[in-house]
């Protein structure tokens, strides 16, 4: 098979980590670090760490964050397509993060910059038997939406087997779901946490808003942290697996390694609830450490 072509988001994370509330208006103690990040760089260095080849397709700017970015994604075995923006800065996010939770404050940068000509090019010359998988934030924000299209229409006329995730339940929120809904119509998988299943799908158990959201995917994933994921398909496909029970000391990209997981499993012929467990095992590592991208050897 070809390789995996990840369509979004390169940024410097913030990693801010406390071990009780914000305390506003005077000082909270925390641990920081600084480490690459955005959604879709997070995905493809898990696809790379399973061993699936990948290739990642975003923009950055012309500066040191930039050039750091792409240094730590090519020595993780990403392939570089990635886009450097002149007279822009690299994208960054402060995530506020503790055991139970994380918040993001975003200053999406170079990503809104991403040119759809190059995200076109990048999926017409792909091999024989890719898929595109394509991160949510780039149609959710008006700069990147025509190359998040883009990504979506090349991919419909070379071929190319899809995979959506819907990134985050505030924005979707934002950009409508019946328009989100109507971007990524007839893609293969569509991956969403529980937030996000409501947003997309409305009030129920998850398995019934996968089944949902099968009127306008193939097949439905919705995330439910520690209470594991479920799988619907519109062709009568099911299935479910818990998460795996390790403790929790950073949930930032859990969900990225999980869509690694889960579409390294899926893309070699593993039945749904396989898939799902794939997806569990990465997600379990992930939580592990400080972080949003695998540990490093």
């Amino acid at each position: 098979m070809g390789a995996v072509i990840v369509v979004g988001d390169l940024v410097t994370d913030v990693l801010v980590e406390h071990d009780g509330p914000i305390r506003p208006g005077t000082d909270t103690a925390a641990a920081i670090r600084v480490s690459g990040g955005g959604q879709a760089a997070n995905t493809a260095a898990w696809l790379a760490h399973a061993g699936q080849a990948t290739v990642l397709v975003a923009a950055v700017g012309d500066d040191q964050a930039g050039r750091d970015r792409v240094a730590e994604l090519v020595a993780a075995g990403v392939g570089d397509a990635i886009q450097v923006r002149p007279g822009a800065v690299t994208g960054s996010v402060v995530v506020l993060t503790g055991a139970a939770e994380r918040t993001m404050i975003t200053d999406r940068g170079a990503c809104l910059l991403l040119d759809p000509e190059h995200v076109t090019a990048v999926i017409a010359a792909a091999a024989p038997g890719s898929h595109l998988h394509l991160s949510g934030y780039p149609l959710l924000h008006a700069g990147s939406r025509p190359a998040g299209l883009a990504a979506l229409a090349a991919a419909r006329r070379h071929g190319l087997t899809v995979s959506v995730d819907a990134a985050s339940a505030a924005p979707l929120r934002d950009a409508g779901a019946g328009e989100f809904l109507a971007w990524v119509r007839e893609s293969d998988v569509l991956l969403c946490n529980a937030d996000e299943a409501d947003v997309l799908a409305g009030p129920g158990t998850a398995a019934e808003q996968a089944g949902r959201l099968t009127a306008q995917v193939r097949y439905a994933v919705v995330k439910q942290g520690a209470g594991g994921a479920v799988w619907a398909g519109r062709d009568g496909s099911a299935g479910a697996a818990p998460a795996l029970d390790v403790p929790v000391k950073d949930p930032t990209g859990a969900g990225d390694a999980f869509a690694a997981g889960l579409l390294t499993a899926w893309l070699s012929g593993a039945d749904p609830v396989a898939a799902l467990r794939s997806g569990a095992v990465l997600g379990a590592a992930a939580v592990q450490w400080i972080g949003a991208r695998p540990r490093p050897s």
